[in-house]
């Protein structure tokens, strides 16, 4: 059974963010092993300079990378990334299954995105929209693509 691992920076706080995504890392037992690794957000001061920012990002970097099994696909979250249709998410976790040990990662970065270094790790960087959402939100909008695109390859009703 393919393994999708969502390692995000930050943890949900509010009760109904938690049970949204409860409910879909339940909806997805029946087709893969799902788990969501929340990492803590790197320290910064009220109005960080650019600097501050680069290098938070480069400590949550570290914590990113030591918790990517090796051999499995990447996908970046991020603003600059190609915006993915449900069916191409559904091509994604297909096309990961087929290669390597089929493991495919998920990185969510915290409020100041990822660091670069993250993004050039990554096999594919996907944009969800070109709006900006919380990530808090944003992590129960990627479960729940992650769940129709499991839906669509089975050819189940889920998806119209």
């Amino acid at each position: 059974m393919q393994s999708v691992k969502i390692i995000c920076i930050g943890k949900l706080k509010d009760a109904f963010f938690r049970d949204a995504s409860a409910e879909y890392e339940k909806r997805l037992q029946a087709y893969c092993k799902a788990e969501i690794i929340e990492l803590p957000a790197a320290s910064l001061p009220e109005n960080p300079s650019e600097s501050q920012i680069a290098a938070a990002l480069e400590k949550e970097a570290d914590a990113m990378l030591r918790k990517i099994p090796s051999g499995c696909t990447v996908a970046a979250m991020c603003v600059e990334g190609k915006l993915y249709s449900s069916e191409e998410m559904a091509s994604l976790l297909a096309s990961s299954a087929m290669k390597g040990n089929g493991d495919l990662v998920f990185l969510i970065g915290g409020s100041y995105g990822l660091s670069e270094r993250i993004k050039k790790r990554a096999d594919v960087r996907i944009s969800a929209s070109r709006m900006t959402f919380p990530h808090r939100l944003f992590r129960v909008m990627l479960l729940e693509q992650i769940y129709r695109g499991y839906k669509i390859n089975a050819g189940e009703k889920y998806h119209k």
